[in-house]
């Protein structure tokens, strides 16, 4: 009887374990020995549904021995103080967790409110509603990995007194020209009248390039190439020269314009001129000069009188006294964007170094106004009114700000933050319009012309400069001849 009932008993246990297709069978031997069955997992997991944590916690544990599970479970108790000092560590360097948190052996990982998991997205965390500083001395927290990125950074200042001033006689107050730039090679091209004049940033000694006056011409625009070993020299005549810097002679002279060159723009070996003649001239510098050799982009109605290259040399972005803006690529004749919302002359253009397509444009006297533009998709982003006449625009090389000179009626220098359009600095010290800007090749320092015929270098993007540079400081008011 009791063997009976132990047979009545199996079977049904057996009977429970089996799958639903063995208990489908019409009979089951009752003297055979229990048979272990094993059911397949035809569990199939989907991104969203699934809890990564576990999935990869059995996935290791799968890969074990039982021998490596034995001497985890060991080598468990002597790690987890590390796995939480390094986690305490983590909390506290990327989010500012404080000394309570840090230091707690206890603190559980499942009940953070960042590392928590979620079982129905990868991705999801939460965000600290308050954060508390550890210090609000500003005092070194003891338990970050890296000291310094507690310590909030001072509100940068820029000075209003220019370091250095020079005076340049025959300076023109003339909107449409482009008589300063600075090299590669920190030399300063100025065009004072006829002539054109090299000042080195590091010993303060000034050079005559050339003189013009003999061929009873005058200097319009001066531009640097990349390299800073040419500076080409655009003329009233209209004529582009090709000057050697450090030889002191004159390269090649360009025809082709009928007349004067206010705009210059180097593209590589490539040179582009603008004129009051409407025409833009880019030529190859190497080969020989010749009308079949050259381009002419014909867009503008009025005179041509800003020029800039993209920094991937793929666009060029030209301004007028036609109030418009027209932006050309490398091969094509036509314009391929032209922006038309300035309502005075466009002769302050910029190309953003930071984010690939923007561009920067202010408008004349009657505009007033800084724009900026997606060139990539022809849209137009952000505009403010600056409150005068725009003449030059700059961006930082090492930041996302800008600045801006101006003309009437307040004759300012202006930096802004890019893209809030906030304004760092105000610096006031021309009697004249602001006509001319140009940058330091270390991005530092700006030196910014007017018609009160002065050279003003401003520290606008940085508080240090080089040591040449301030050892020149001394000698504050140098006389260009």
């Amino acid at each position: 009887m009791d063997q009976e009932y132990e047979r009545r008993l199996l079977r049904q246990i057996n009977h429970q374990n089996l799958p639903k297709e063995a208990r489908l069978t019409k009979s089951v031997s009752a003297t055979c020995s229990p048979v272990s069955v094993k059911s397949g997992d035809r569990f199939i997991p989907t991104r969203a549904g699934s809890n990564w944590s576990i999935n990869f916690h059995y996935a290791n544990e799968n890969c074990r021995s039982p021998n490596q599970n034995h001497k985890a479970k060991d080598a468990s108790s002597d790690s987890s103080k590390d796995a939480v000092t390094y986690a305490a560590l983590l909390r506290n360097e990327l989010l500012g967790a404080g000394r309570e948190t840090a230091l707690d052996p206890h603190t559980d990982d499942r009940h953070h409110p960042v590392l928590s998991q979620d079982t129905h997205s990868l991705f999801r965390y939460t965000v600290h509603k308050k954060r508390v500083p550890f210090n609000s001395d500003n005092e070194i927290s003891p338990y970050s990995l890296s000291p310094l990125s507690n310590k909030r950074k001072p509100a940068r200042k820029i000075s209003k007194i220019p370091f250095k001033v020079l005076d340049a006689p025959e300076l023109q107050d003339d909107f449409y020209l482009n008589l300063v730039d600075w090299s590669a090679g920190n030399l300063l091209s100025v065009g004072l009248g006829a002539c054109v004049y090299l000042w080195s940033a590091c010993t303060s000694q000034v050079t005559r390039l050339c003189d013009l006056s003999v061929d009873g011409d005058s200097v319009t625009s001066v531009c640097w190439n990349e390299r800073g070993s040419l500076v080409a020299v655009g003329t009233h005549k209209g004529f582009v020269q090709i000057w050697d810097a450090a030889g002191g002679r004159k390269i090649t002279s360009l025809e082709g314009h009928s007349a004067r060159v206010g705009a210059l723009a180097w593209n590589g070996e490539q040179l582009s001129s603008g004129s009051r003649d409407r025409v833009i001239l880019q030529r190859d510098i190497r080969t020989v000069p010749s009308a079949s050799a050259e381009r002419r982009l014909q867009g503008h109605r009025q005179e041509v009188c800003g020029l800039k290259w993209s920094p991937d040399h793929q666009h060029l972005a030209s301004g007028g006294n036609d109030n418009k803006l027209l932006v050309w690529n490398s091969s094509s004749l036509l314009p391929v964007q032209q922006y038309s919302d300035h309502l005075a002359a466009v002769k302050a253009i910029a190309w953003s170094p930071h984010q690939h397509g923007l561009l920067a444009s202010g408008g004349g006297t009657a505009d007033r106004c800084l724009r900026f533009w997606n060139t990539l998709t022809g849209q137009a982003l952000q505009s403010t009114d600056t409150g005068s006449q725009v003449c030059n625009l700059a961006w930082s090389k090492h930041a996302n700000e800008l600045v801006s000179t101006h003309g009437y009626s307040q004759n300012q220098i202006l930096v802004w933050k890019y893209p809030s359009l906030t304004q760092v600095a105000k610096l006031t010290g021309h009697s004249y319009r602001v006509l001319y800007l140009a940058v330091s090749p270390d991005g530092e320092a700006i030196v910014t012309g007017a018609g009160d015929e002065t050279l003003r270098f401003w520290n606008v993007f940085s508080k240090t400069r080089c040591t040449k540079e301030s050892k020149s400081v001394l000698n504050l008011f140098t006389r260009i001849r």
